[in-house]
């Protein structure tokens, strides 16, 4: 049971967690994809704008000449070709560098940093010329342009011989023209972040997956802990509760075998049966009394109220029966101190304290009770000689059904309740009780209240 309980915990957490983790990847990625294709499209309108004509020219194929504003001029043929025009400085259009010409009269070169070409096209989206900063061929060019066409769109994208393009479409007079940048290093960036997120997600996972594992566990030892104590609660409860009922049961066989006998003959069995079931009683409400205190730890009525009075109050009502076992009682206790709860409830831990060091006092035994106050808590002490509780049971002896000594708290009339009740009313007012004892000599238990 346990362990589907871990594994539905880890698969739940392992689930909620990665669907986090996808979520903030795909923001992460979708934020950076927009960035990049609005930088991508900026840059491209830049470029645009360097081959774009200057005001006032006409178009590419009017056969004006046009000049860089450097002395240069060219003319261009109808057919879209430059057409072999003197330099002002007297060199031939053919002398210049491709990068520096400007073979359809456009403005300045595009940025150093782009790789990109304009292509001019006609009406029927075949090549007419084209201008870049770096040398490509001509099939080149016809496949970037086949590229483009094919698409029909104003903007677009596509991969050619391992790169990848965005390219515009402006329409001129009787064809076209489509500027190329090379977009594959923000490709890769795009790639290498979805290869990131998969690396560190698949990372996170495996790391998760253990750590998971780990706290899982940690988170259902308590549940684990509380069952074992349930099963371990119900099994002593049912064997108490047995012992009594088989006793009941043998008496009142015992009645109906007498016959017609005198109730005064069948007394010794009556009596039985009435102790016995006043054992049940006490047991039963017992469990009553500390099934309320686990349902109704925020219903209780608190107030301030005198701790030394109450703690007299339940000496006295003791002492008697303390001399009447011939033990030796002495207490000292600081007047007017004072704590915040319920007295009938602080009294019953008194009652059972006292009860307990009566108890297990031994013969010719004495009780100690000592009430002052220490670093502003009130604190309560009560120690009886006796036997002592071994170091290994002073942690659980607060415990329902617990006993160092099985038989011989039966002996004594004790189901190993009270310290339970006594322990669940302390820490009920937020305070400390425990125990400290010297096997052979002595035991003190210790109750802090605030």
């Amino acid at each position: 049971m346990f362990k589907k309980l871990r594994n539905r915990f880890l698969i739940v957490n392992l689930v909620t967690i990665s669907v986090m983790m996808l979520v903030a990847f795909a923001a992460i990625y979708i934020i950076t994809y927009r960035d990049v294709q609005s930088d991508s499209k900026g840059e491209l309108h830049k470029i645009s704008q360097s081959y774009e004509k200057p005001p006032g020219r006409s178009g590419p194929r009017d056969d004006q000449p046009l000049t860089d504003g450097s002395g240069s001029a060219e003319t261009v043929r109808p057919d879209g070709a430059p057409a072999d025009t003197e330099r002002n400085d007297g060199a031939s259009a053919d002398d210049a560098p491709a990068g520096n010409r400007p073979p359809d009269g456009r403005f300045e070169p595009p940025p150093e940093r782009s790789v990109s070409f304009m292509l001019l096209a006609d009406a029927d989206w075949g090549l007419i010329s084209a201008k870049s900063k770096f040398d490509m061929d001509d099939e080149f060019y016809t496949s970037a342009l086949e590229k483009a066409a094919s698409q029909q769109k104003e903007t677009g994208q596509f991969n050619l011989d391992g790169s990848h393009w965005i390219y515009s479409v402006r329409p001129e007079n009787d064809g076209y023209m489509l500027v190329f940048l090379d977009m594959t290093a923000q490709q890769e960036i795009l790639i290498n972040l979805i290869y990131t997120f998969a690396v560190v997600g698949s990372v996170m996972l495996v790391a998760l997956f253990f750590a998971s594992r780990y706290f899982a566990n940690r988170s259902i030892a308590p549940v684990k802990e509380a069952f074992e104590k349930q099963k371990q609660f119900i099994a002593d409860a049912s064997h108490e509760l047995k012992t009594p009922l088989a006793i009941i049961n043998t008496n009142a066989d015992v009645l109906l075998a007498g016959g017609p006998d005198t109730a005064e003959n069948q007394a010794k069995w009556l009596h039985y049966i009435k102790s016995e079931t006043e054992r049940m009683a006490k047991l039963t409400g017992d469990l009553l009394y500390l099934t309320q205190m686990d349902d109704a730890r925020t219903e209780m009525l608190y107030s301030k109220f005198d701790l030394s009075e109450a703690v007299e109050t339940i000496i006295l009502t003791m002492e008697a029966v303390i001399f009447e076992k011939e033990l030796s009682l002495d207490y000292e206790m600081e007047p007017n101190l004072t704590a915040y709860g319920n007295s009938e409830q602080i009294k019953q831990v008194v009652m059972i304290l006292l009860d307990n060091a009566v108890k297990y006092a031994g013969p010719q035994g004495s009780i100690r009770v000592s009430l002052h106050k220490q670093y502003g808590e009130a604190v309560l002490e009560v120690s009886n000689t006796g036997e002592g509780i071994a170091p290994e049971h002073l942690t659980r002896i607060f415990d329902r059904f617990y006993r160092t000594d099985a038989s011989r708290s039966r002996k004594q009339g004790g189901y190993g309740l009270g310290l339970a009740i006594a322990g669940s009313i302390v820490e009920q007012h937020r305070g400390r009780i425990y125990a400290k004892s010297t096997p052979g000599e002595s035991t003190t238990f210790y109750v802090h209240l605030s």
